[in-house]
């Protein structure tokens, strides 16, 4: 349980008791999940997948049956799943939040979706009196399990403020964005950067390498020239170890699944463009080179 401002149940202090839950269970949001259980704030937790829900029982979360179940018992509701529909599901759908949740609750969309999507949300809720914030994050599942995320919100200040304690058990970095949608169009452009950062780096490490510099070599050149960051380095590591074991299943799952999320990611990103009226081709590309980018073994995707 976590303590807000207001009255105590004995009235002998200034905090109030709120209830925290979250659904989504995935890379991302079951690490997120477990860092609300270390802080000790008793999160109730859904997930579709029962190993997952079990995972996280065992860690000392409690578990509901749906989505609506957590947000019966729950003041505060984080959403971590895959995409736009889904998030529709999970709040608007049949045993969905909204079904259940009370007046003055808060519900915080840790999806990476359009903002369109968030305004569709929160004006569903706001029939209810439920409010609603867009806190995107990133730093990856490590950066979870560290307690070393970046949350991207947008909404109220004080719905902002009201999640920030929540939030701080899994980030390093808070920033409130602006007006509800701007941490969804946050993380969109910031997803671009990412992969064309990634698309760049894998090219250049494949030219220099080809030519004779050794990759350690030119990381070395591209951290001098400050244009290589830690999370860029890993990318090229893990793709030169794609190359290595290109016929390991396992690691070709996981980078199909990386794959996956980065078309899905600017995917998302060219629609809020066109929606805008804004033309990326740079993106456009980029979101049909992923597979190549990321080492996965498929001819129709290379």
């Amino acid at each position: 349980m976590l303590w807000f401002a207001g009255a105590s149940p004995q009235g002998t202090s200034r905090f109030s008791m709120t209830r925290v839950g979250f659904i989504g269970l995935g890379n991302m949001g079951a690490p997120i999940a477990r860092r609300l259980v270390q802080a000790g704030l008793d999160p109730i937790v859904f997930d579709q997948s029962e190993a997952a829900l079990q995972k996280l029982a065992e860690a000392g979360a409690r578990t509901a049956a749906s989505c609506a179940g957590v947000a019966a018992e729950a003041d505060m509701i984080g959403v971590c799943v895959r995409d736009d529909a889904d998030v529709e599901a999970a709040v608007l759908g049949v045993d969905g939040v909204l079904g259940a949740a009370k007046e003055g609750s808060l519900v915080a969309l840790h999806s990476t979706i359009l903002p369109t999507t968030v305004s569709r949300v929160a004006a569903a809720a706001a029939e209810g009196g439920v409010g609603v914030v867009d806190a995107t994050v990133t730093g990856g599942a490590m950066g979870a399990e560290k307690g070393q995320l970046t949350y991207m919100v947008g909404g109220a200040a004080e719905d902002v403020e009201r999640c920030r304690p929540v939030f701080e058990a899994s980030a390093k970095t808070i920033i409130h964005t602006g007006a509800l949608g701007s941490g969804a169009t946050a993380k969109l452009c910031l997803s671009i950067t990412t992969y064309l950062g990634f698309l760049a780096a894998f090219e250049a490490t494949m030219l220099a390498t080809k030519a004779g510099v050794a990759a350690p070599a030119f990381e070395n050149v591209l951290r001098s020239a400050g244009v290589m960051t830690d999370n860029l380095a890993a990318f090229v590591r893990m793709r030169l170890v794609a190359d290595e074991r290109s016929e390991d299943e396992a690691l070709q799952a996981m980078l199909r699944n990386f794959t996956d999320l980065a078309e899905k990611d600017l995917a998302t990103a060219l629609t809020l463009a066109r929606e805008q009226g804004v033309a990326l081709p740079g993106a456009g590309l980029c979101q049909q080179l992923m597979a190549r980018v990321y080492g996965v073994k498929d001819e129709n995707r290379r």
